[in-house]
């Protein structure tokens, strides 16, 4: 029978909470043989659990390093890089932007029909599993809840905007004064006199 990491993790936090809730049948809170035996099965199911998520971790590390040497090899190592990634995504492995532009890339390529079909539907695949995980990670972010529902980026935190001082009223002495009338254009700008016309020269 075999767990994913979830399920896993699931079950480690059950036989924690199982340790820690099972009744105790002694009056006195002694534990008895029964509750003995049940704590030691307890424990030695949790030491294969934990073992079984090292395992899960060493195997998972495993896959990744061979997978990313069959994408370095590609085009040449298409069969092998397929079947590579279809077992990582089985071990829990999301895509990454390489896998994606790798499947792409591959995808473009000529084949055959059902060859072509296998990559198109694997690629979908891993880009519905990245959608999914950029959605999981955006509602862990403050805000990410609505925005990942619509589809959209979380908008980046406004910060509060300072607060404007108003202005000092003018003192008394620069204040306009009311009492003087205001100046009519043409004292502003009285007109232009024509120059007086040069006195004739008289001839002798």
């Amino acid at each position: 029978m075999a767990f994913s990491a979830d399920e896993l993790r699931v079950l480690r936090r059950a036989l924690a909470h199982a340790l820690q809730t099972t009744p105790h049948p002694a009056p006195l809170g002694a534990p008895g043989p029964e509750r003995s035996q049940d704590i030691q099965e307890y424990l030695r199911l949790a030491e294969a659990v934990d073992e079984a998520v090292r395992e899960g971790g060493r195997l998972r590390a495993f896959l990744l390093a061979d997978l990313a040497r069959y994408r370095d090899a590609l085009p040449g190592s298409a069969p092998g890089y397929l079947a590579q990634l279809a077992e990582a995504l089985s071990a829990g492995h999301v895509p990454g932007p390489d896998d994606l532009a790798a499947l792409r890339s591959l995808t473009a390529r000529p084949a055959g029909p059902a060859e072509r079909e296998r990559r198109g539907a694997l690629l979908r695949h891993c880009e519905h599993l990245a959608e999914q995980s950029v959605r999981t990670r955006l509602r862990a972010l403050p805000g990410g809840l609505s925005a990942a529902r619509d589809g959209r980026e979380p908008e980046p935190e406004r910060k509060p905007e300072p607060e404007r001082k108003p202005r000092p009223a003018p003192s008394p002495s620069k204040a306009p004064r009311r009492d003087r009338p205001i100046p009519t254009p043409g004292e502003v700008f009285p007109p232009r006199r024509r120059p007086a016309p040069p006195p004739e020269s008289r001839t002798a």
